[in-house]
């Protein structure tokens, strides 16, 4: 902002409320005080708090927005797309990785000029993982035709947001918009802030929704959006859609202005510090710009002429105004927080230059440095060493190093990560006691296991002194299952809770082979694993073991955004093992709901209030589906069934190896986010199986089994039973919900009793 905080207090034309928010609280506070029709999201750290906020103000009646939860990211663009399309008012946000997914749709929506606000919580793009800030992501979005304005602070981040739309849906520019903001800096930081009081002083900015355009309204005026374009109409297209982007530059300097008057606080395409006169500076994008400003104060007492450049507006690039600003500019260096890799400096550093050379008279000595990647905290002492660096060039009338990293460190040989443990492989997992046969008579195999204690001797696959939650079921209901599979395996874990608790650099628990991507593509990732070792074995290349099993382990957010992968996978045909530990939601992320997530349970994102009551939709039968792409095996599992487990864990390595792909589906405790006790853990699991909303069975080569059934032991249950364990059901259990409860019970026992029809008679 070109103010400073402690001037947020002024008398102001509207009346504003005085408290202490993060970023996302207030991206969310605008959306609703805006009240968008619809937000498709899908949630991704450090952007899922928005979609949290709004939902938790849902539960309280705050607003009216729809909100959607997708399948991905590529499947909330989508979402977001086809609402625009209607003249409709939405809204998303996402990170990282989640924004590379839905990039495809964004040049789709930008061309075809429907307007629509997204949050872009800026997040490492990378490999391997990581899950802090960095500006690498929103780099990806220069090219992609959206306006894109930067915010500092959480205030900038609600003041832009309001902004946004009013840019976004003027007649001169009809484009989509981005408001970029630091992830876990700005994004979950609580600094103060102002927000209108009364929603009708952000509604009447923002003005009524525009319905002169070619919308999907009104059976009686069709339209066609995206018709296909030869060469000649498209470049016109483009050039119409480049004039708009430049026209949203002097779009936003009028809605600021407006907006100035509105609320006291100024919003300048660009945001100059001390740089009337400055003759040394930095350019930094959003909360590093803020740091760097302190330095700024520190250094002109020493009687350094000294400023900060930080823009409001990527896009269209302030190329006008950084000339201006930079006329009387000796040295300035630019930090950016990404790289493009093998072009001698990051994206602005280039666009700043290219700026400069339309200023003949311009002599302003350019230094470039990536910085803070990965969330790499950014101090006052950088910023001064930024300085310092762009002092010397000054000093020296060149710089010496024109382009490099800064904050990195040679590795230390000393340091090398060193096995804790001897590796193990090959005979040491292998019992000799399990056996497995096929049946000829039946086309089933036949499995024999020893009494359970027997197979303790039997290393685990993972190791001690992993990050799990206490209670977490993940880890014991995943070891029960390779107690049936005997030898080597290689394990594919998608993004999840098993994949972050147990690999935190320099440290792995895993004993054997492990690999990770992103959890939309993990199966076809082992399946090229798979086929590759194949063909190296074939060729001599390589000398493995014939039993070693491929396995890849995902969570119920991996047979969601990654579910036409596992599907493709299947009928390809690849020999590999696809396991889902379900434990109803995106616990990685905060517990939001997964379409795994059965109807009325509470999640971070389907709360309960007077305005709603858990989840809306009842959960995906993941196996069903996979089922149907007629793979060899599929099975469901559960730790509290252990025998029936490790059989199912033989039957799928015999599969996997013999015939085709193989997927099953574990129910797993998640004690934190099910708001349970940790003791009750096998307990929940068994009254689940008892209850028949999670029934134990096989489908063996297209022929299903039940291989539990709580009827014949008169052991059935009501779900009510399973439900007063947890705190995220206990709701269901009170009168006024009764319809909700009985609408999930009549699901279940649907389900049941097809399953049971499909046991008695083998063609179905």
């Amino acid at each position: 902002m070109a103010i400073l905080e402690d001037k947020l207090t002024e008398q102001t034309a509207a009346e504003q409320i005085s408290t202490f928010e993060s970023g996302n609280e207030m991206a969310a506070m605008a959306a609703a005080q805006i009240n968008y029709h619809i937000m498709g999201y899908f949630p991704i750290t450090p952007s899922t708090e928005v979609a949290q906020f709004l939902d938790q103000m849902k539960t309280r009646g705050e607003h009216d927005i729809m909100l959607i939860p997708a399948d991905g990211e590529h499947g909330s663009a989508g979402i977001c797309y086809g609402a625009a399309a209607t003249g409709a008012r939405v809204f998303n946000a996402t990170s990282a990785n989640g924004f590379l997914y839905m990039i495809e749709q964004l040049p789709v929506q930008a061309g075809t000029r429907f307007p629509m606000v997204l949050n872009l919580v800026t997040r490492a793009v990378s490999g391997p993982l990581d899950i802090r800030g960095d500006h690498s992501d929103l780099y990806y979005g220069l090219n992609t035709g959206w306006v894109i304005l930067t915010a500092r602070t959480p205030q900038a981040v609600y003041d832009m947001n309001i902004m946004a739309l009013k840019i976004a849906e003027h007649s001169k520019v009809r484009l989509p918009v981005i408001v970029a903001y630091d992830g876990f800096w700005t994004s979950h930081q609580k600094r103060r802030v102002e927000y209108f009081k009364d929603r009708t002083v952000v509604q009447q900015f923002v003005g009524e929704c525009p319905t002169d355009y070619n919308f999907i309204r009104d059976p009686k005026l069709p339209v066609t959006i995206g018709a296909h374009m030869n060469g000649e109409d498209l470049m016109n297209n483009h050039f119409q859609q480049s004039e708009a982007i430049y026209h949203a530059g002097e779009v936003l300097k009028e809605v600021a202005a407006e907006y100035a008057k509105l609320s006291g606080r100024e919003y300048p395409v660009l945001d100059l510090y001390k740089m009337d006169d400055a003759e040394v500076a930095v350019f930094l994008l959003n909360s590093a710009a803020e740091s760097a400003k302190d330095v700024v104060d520190k250094l002109r007492e020493q009687g350094i002429k000294a400023g900060v450049i930080s823009p409001n507006i990527l896009r269209p690039f302030p190329a006008k105004e950084i000339r201006e600003a930079l006329k009387n500019v000796k040295s300035l260096l630019v930090g950016e927080r990404a790289d493009s890799y093998g072009a001698h400096g990051p994206n602005l550093t280039h666009e700043i230059k290219s700026a400069l050379q339309d200023d003949r008279n311009n002599q302003t000595i350019v230094l470039s440095r990536v910085f803070g990647m990965g969330g790499k905290d950014f101090y006052p002492s950088d910023a001064e060493a930024f300085f310092q660096m762009a002092i010397s060039a000054m000093e020296k009338g060149v710089a010496e190093k024109p382009f490099d990293y800064y904050g990195h460190v040679p590795g230390d040989p000393e340091k090398i990560l060193k096995p804790v443990i001897e590796p193990q492989h090959g005979d040491v997992y292998k019992s000799g006691l399990i056996e497995v046969k096929m049946d000829e008579a039946t086309n089933k195999l036949k499995v024999k296991i020893p009494p359970l204690r027997m197979l303790t001797s039997k290393p685990k696959r993972i190791a001690s002194g992993h990050g799990a939650c206490p209670g977490c079921g993940i880890f014991g209901g995943l070891e029960l299952f390779f107690k049936g599979i005997e030898g080597d395996i290689v394990t594919l874990f998608q993004t999840g809770c098993a994949y972050v608790t147990t690999t935190s650099y320099p440290y792995s628990s895993h004993k054997q082979t492990m690999m990770h991507n992103l959890f939309q593509n993990g199966a076809a990732t082992l399946s090229g694993t798979v086929e590759a070792f194949m063909e190296l074995k074939r060729r001599g290349e390589i000398q493995v073991a014939d039993d070693a099993t491929f396995v890849m382990i995902t969570g119920d957010g991996g047979m969601d955004i990654g579910m036409g992968s596992a599907i493709g996978t299947a009928l390809r045909g690849h020999k590999l093992i696809m396991l889902e530990y379900d434990n109803e939601g995106y616990m990685n992320t905060g517990s939001q709901l997964s379409y795994s997530t059965p109807l009325g349970h509470m999640t971070s994102t389907s709360g309960v209030g007077k305005a709603q009551q858990g989840k809306t939709f009842h959960h995906k039968d993941t196996v069903q589906i996979m089922a149907s792409t007629n793979i060899p095996y599929v099975f469901t599992g559960s730790e509290a069934f252990p025998q029936d487990l490790v059989k199912k864990g033989a039957k799928a390595q015999w599969y996997a190896q013999n015939v085709g792909p193989v997927f099953g589906k574990l129910l797993i405790t998640c004690p934190l986010n099910w708001k349970s006790e940790d003791r009750y853990g096998t307990k929940i699991l068994e009254e689940a199986v008892n209850s028949c909303f999670f029934p134990l069975y096989e489908v063996e080569q297209g022929v299903t089994t039940i291989t539990y059934n709580p009827e014949e032991k008169n052991k059935r249950v009501s779900v009510t039973e399973w439900f007063k364990y947890m705190g995220k059901t206990k709701h269901l259990l009170k009168e006024e919900n009764k319809p909700l409860l009985e609408a999930f019970e009549d699901e279940v026992e649907k389900r049941w009793q097809r399953l049971k029809a499909k046991h008695e008679n083998p063609l179905l």
